[in-house]
């Protein structure tokens, strides 16, 4: 089968960790170029790891890759996946969240033949979820503690004046559904609105989130009662650079793309 060439943009914590996998080489995968915010910041990474990877504008990635992956700041989603869903093509998306008040990008990628994958990333059990949607799902609750350090700077803590600093007990911060969420929270919990996405919807499935110093992962607890099942799960994500981000996330990446032209293909 033909290499798929794969763009990267941006390459903080997860596109790097992407990008050192890519160029040390995967079957059937090809590390075709990347975009990044600071152009001096990410060429200096590409030099120090030795690895030979144009850096472009955005709009150049249609004809250079065959999909992208989204590891950016979810404001600029839209400049990200327009080009390559114009195309026809395909983009993995790690910000999610994004796509909630960003309709138009599903519209386009059904007008024009491209596709969205949204990878299983920090959560466990989508397939689950997935599964149980084709029945009838009730209700789906998610808990998420994560350390302080992890929450901060989140635009719901700030607009609300909550302090998440010098906590010596677990304290909850938010309780809603997975749109408000997505929305208040941008950088920390994409997996709420992933969870919604595969199940019942964003206004529909609901989440508490916790500052909570007693924990160094970032911990998802999920609850799940539909007709053909009632199910809970539970993971603890080890944390990237970027304590917003779990390794895990980066790595549910490459499985998709292994995914793609792989003769077996395991999971809804």
């Amino acid at each position: 089968m033909p290499e798929i060439r794969v763009a990267i943009a941006g390459l903080g914590a997860i596109g790097r960790m992407l990008a050192r996998k890519l160029n040390a080489g995967l079957p059937g995968l090809k590390l075709a170029c990347a975009a990044a915010g600071d152009r001096a910041k990410a060429q200096a990474f590409l030099d120090a790891e030795g690895i030979a990877c144009p850096i472009v504008p955005l709009s150049e990635f249609p004809a250079r890759a065959d999909i992208a992956v989204e590891c950016a700041p979810a404001a600029i989603i839209e400049d990200i996946c327009r080009p390559m869903l114009e195309a026809g093509k395909s983009v993995i998306v790690l910000s999610c969240g994004a796509l909630l008040p960003r309709p138009q990008i599903l519209d386009l990628a059904k007008a024009k033949g491209g596709r969205i994958i949204v990878p299983t990333g920090a959560l466990l059990g989508l397939d689950a979820v997935v599964a149980a949607a084709e029945g009838e799902i009730t209700s789906v609750q998610m808990t998420t503690r994560k350390p302080p350090a992890g929450l901060k700077g989140a635009p719901y803590l700030e607009k609300n004046g909550i302090s998440v600093d010098g906590l010596t007990e677990a304290k909850r911060v938010f309780s809603g559904s997975a749109r408000e969420a997505a929305a208040g929270f941008p950088a920390n919990v994409n997996v709420a609105a992933a969870l919604s996405l595969a199940g019942i919807g964003p206004d529909r499935t609901r989440i508490d989130i916790w500052a909570d110093p007693a924990v160094t992962r970032n911990c998802h607890d999920i609850e799940v009662e539909a007709d053909s099942a009632r199910f809970r799960l539970s993971i603890e994500n080890v944390p990237s650079e970027n304590p917003k981000t779990g390794r895990i996330v980066a790595l549910s990446v490459l499985a998709a793309l292994r995914k793609l032209g792989a003769p077996l293909s395991v999971g809804t």
